[in-house]
């Protein structure tokens, strides 16, 4: 094991053990209304945390959703060997820690009268809003791709149903045929997630259709944990997987979904199979309360995670910019935490310590063979920067045993941060 790999392996545990000492005491006595939208890994820790913190405050999450069905091993299901009842998580036990949960969609934000609009026409007064409203696509992006288009060529961006119609669809496929997928510029949900799924992807032909082949097009020279990823593609996938980078014409820019067609600046490639993941944006919610930027993601303070356009609201995972911080659920979640803090410090009149963060995110190449990187995050110059010295990647050259156990700890990453989130 190399001595960065021991450094990350300490940065995660000391990291998450200072991501617990929240002094809920100093909080006792804060009461007031926080409504926090979106109940994904964000949104339903930040609900949690508040409640914990200060248990006088009066918190309500809005999620119009019944169910969250998480992104996080998505890819597995689309792979073969997970069921998606695995992904799903409800709210019964959120809202028994006495947080109001409502099963509706937000619809406006009045950022000076402080209200929430609801899908039924209702409002919310809020002291402080927290938004995680997760992704939105950008549909005016890529020429040729639109909502009716997502049913023929699935993004499986956002889990549920589009990972079951992209699971569908390979199942459908010939022994021999040919599956395309398009991976955007940054920024986007999950940077590993794309190669994470053509791994998983080539893990389901390379047992059920090994005549088949996945094109990567990519609008990037570089991703994250590459090397990681391209060994494993030739240990356990030779020449099934090709992956076009921008420079040798990987950047997508149209799609024709009546042929399953990718055009690129070098040509064409039509697909048996075609999984678009289409440039991206925060969701809607963010825009409405004139949280989001010309960028289309949200600018926050790192300290508070306080928009920094809108007032007494808070933006916090995949919608926000975070200097150096992924897009991840584990990102979410820990910001979440700090962002709660945070709100609870303000509303009980103090001044918020700056936060320090972490983030690991875990890959999966095969059921067996898993790997992963980590980092440690704190405010710098007006972003979430890198602390240096902190955080890493798994070794290159690791034995298949610990491939092995890094697969078992990423499930276990998973089951601990669901059971603390939704369980």
């Amino acid at each position: 094991m190399s001595r960065r790999y021991r450094t990350t392996r300490r940065a995660f545990v000391g990291g998450a053990a200072a991501s617990l000492a929240l002094a809920r005491p100093s909080f006792a006595q804060a009461s007031a209304n926080v409504v926090v939208i979106g109940g994904g890994f964000g949104g339903a820790s930040c609900a949690r945390a508040l409640k914990w913190l200060a248990p006088k405050l009066q918190v309500t999450l809005l999620e119009p959703n019944k169910t969250f069905t998480a992104c996080p091993f998505s890819n597995d299901v689309i792979g073969g060997f997970r069921a998606i009842e695995a992904q799903r998580f409800g709210y019964d036990k959120i809202a028994a820690a006495g947080i109001t949960v409502a099963a509706q969609a937000a619809t406006g934000v009045d950022v000076q009268g402080r209200t929430v609009t609801l899908a039924d026409g209702s409002s919310l007064r809020y002291d402080r809003l927290v938004l995680s409203p997760g992704i939105d696509l950008r549909f005016d992006a890529l020429p040729g791709y639109d909502e009716a288009a997502v049913e023929v060529m699935p993004h499986a961006w956002k889990a549920g149903e589009q990972t079951l119609l992209l699971r569908r669809q390979l199942e459908a496929m010939d022994d021999g045929g040919l599956v395309v997928m398009s991976v955007p510029a940054n920024p986007y949900r999950c940077p590993p997630g794309p190669y994470e799924r053509a791994c998983l992807i080539a893990y389901y032909l390379k047992a059920k259709k090994p005549r088949s082949k996945l094109i990567v097009l990519d609008a990037k020279d570089a991703f994250s944990k590459q090397r990681l990823f391209q060994n494993a593609w030739t240990e356990l996938y030779p020449g099934m997987i090709e992956w076009v980078s921008l420079s040798q014409g990987g950047k997508v820019t149209s799609v024709d979904p009546s042929t399953k067609t990718f055009v690129t600046e070098f040509g064409k490639h039509t697909a048996q199979v075609a999984n678009v993941i289409p440039p991206q944006k925060a969701g809607r919610i963010a825009a409405l309360a004139g949280a989001a930027d010309a960028s289309g993601w949200c600018a926050i303070d790192p300290v508070t995670f306080e928009s920094k356009t809108a007032p007494n609201v808070h933006v916090i995972g995949d919608a926000c910019i975070a200097g150096g911080m992924p897009k991840s659920a584990f990102s979410a979640n820990a910001q979440a935490k700090a962002c709660a803090a945070a709100v609870a410090t303000l509303l009980a009149g103090g001044a918020p310590a700056a936060p320090k963060l972490i983030n690991t995110c875990y890959s999966l190449a095969a059921p067996d063979y898993g790997f992963s990187v980590a980092g440690v995050y704190q405010p710098k110059n007006g972003l979430l920067a890198d602390v240096e010295g902190a955080g890493g990647t798994s070794p290159v050259d690791a034995p298949r045993e610990f491939r092995a156990r890094e697969a078992v700890y990423a499930q276990s990453w998973f089951d601990t941060i669901t059971a603390e989130v939704f369980g």
